[in-house]
C-alpha cells in the first residue's frame, strides 16, 4: 500500500478517524498565542488611550499654578486656599476663643472641640471622634494594621506618608515654606510660623508666675525650671543633675579632662 491512510488501520465497527491538520496541538498553541497577543496589544493600546485621555485632562484642568512653588489646581478657589500656606493668612476665627483658621472646613472642625460633637463614631467599640482621620487611626487598634512607611535614604520607618514627606526633605533640602518678610525658607510650615515671631514680637506663652513671654512653648518650659527647681538632666558619671542640658554638657568635660590628664581612679569632678 503506496498511500498512508488512516481509514485503512480503522477496525471493524470502529468509527474511523479522520486526519485534520488544523487541529494539531502545534497548530492549536499557534493560534490560541496569537489571539493572547492580539487581546495583549488592544489591552496596551487601550491603556495608553486612557493615559493620554487623563494627562490631557489634567493638563486643561490644573490651569491655575502657584506662583511661589508651582503647583497647579483645578480651580482659582483651590489655588487662593492653597496660597494661604504661604502667606499664612487665616481669614476664619473662632468666635468662643478667637483661634484662626485657613480653611472654613477646619473651622467647622475646631468648633467641635467646643461643642462636644463628636460624629465619627468606631462601629466595634463606640468610641466618639471629632475628626474622621482619628477614627481611622483609633480603628487601627483593633485591626492591628500597621501602615508604615520607610525612607529609602536612611531607612527611618514613619506610621504616616505624610510624615515620611515632611522627612524626605532633610535628604532633598527642599524648603517649600518662606517668610514674606526676610526671605527665609523653612521645610515645615510650623518652623516657618516661630520664626515669623522673630518679626512680629508675639510672644504668646508667658510664665505664670512671673509673667515673662516667649515666642516658644519649649523656651517657656525651660524657664519654669527657675521656679520650680527641677533639674532634668544628670550625670551618669556622678549624678549630678542640671536644669539645662548645656549645663549637663559642660560638666561631662570635666570628666573627660580628668580622665584625660589624671586618670579615671585619681581624681574626681567635685575636687575641680
Amino acid at each position: 500500500m503506496s498511500d498512508y491512510s488512516q481509514s485503512s488501520l480503522a477496525a471493524p465497527g470502529r468509527r474511523e478517524i479522520q486526519w485534520n491538520p488544523q487541529l494539531t496541538p502545534t497548530h492549536t498553541n499557534q493560534v490560541a498565542g496569537k489571539s493572547l497577543a492580539q487581546n495583549v496589544a488592544s489591552q496596551s493600546l487601550s491603556v495608553l488611550r486612557n493615559m493620554k485621555l487623563h494627562n490631557l485632562r489634567n493638563s486643561a484642568a490644573k490651569r491655575f499654578g502657584c506662583l511661589q512653588c508651582g503647583k497647579s489646581f483645578r480651580c482659582f478657589s483651590q489655588l487662593e486656599i492653597h496660597q494661604r500656606s504661604h502667606t499664612g493668612e487665616k481669614p476664619f476665627r473662632c468666635t468662643l476663643c478667637g483661634k484662626r483658621y485657613a480653611q472654613k472646613g477646619h473651622l467647622y472642625t475646631h468648633q467641635r472641640t467646643h461643642t462636644g460633637e463628636k460624629p465619627y463614631r468606631c462601629p466595634i467599640c463606640g468610641k466618639g471622634f471629632i475628626q474622621k482621620c482619628t477614627l481611622d487611626m483609633h480603628q487601627r487598634t483593633h485591626t492591628g494594621e500597621k501602615p508604615f512607611v520607610c525612607c529609602l535614604f536612611c531607612g527611618k520607618i514613619f506610621n504616616y506618608l505624610s510624615s515620611l514627606k515632611v522627612h524626605i526633605r532633610r535628604h532633598s533640602g527642599e524648603k517649600p515654606f518662606s517668610c514674606s518678610v526676610c526671605g527665609k525658607r523653612f521645610a515645615q510650615k510650623t518652623y516657618l510660623k516661630l520664626h515669623q515671631r522673630v518679626h512680629s514680637g508675639e510672644k504668646p506663652y508667658s510664665c505664670p508666675d512671673c509673667g515673662k513671654s516667649f515666642s516658644q512653648k519649649s523656651s517657656l518650659n525651660i524657664h519654669l525650671r527657675t521656679h520650680t527647681g527641677e533639674k532634668p538632666y544628670s550625670c551618669v558619671d556622678c549624678g549630678k543633675c542640671y536644669a539645662y542640658k548645656y549645663g549637663l554638657n559642660h560638666h561631662q568635660l570635666i570628666h573627660n579632662y580628668v580622665i584625660k590628664c589624671h586618670g579615671s581612679d585619681e581624681l574626681s569632678a567635685a575636687d575641680i
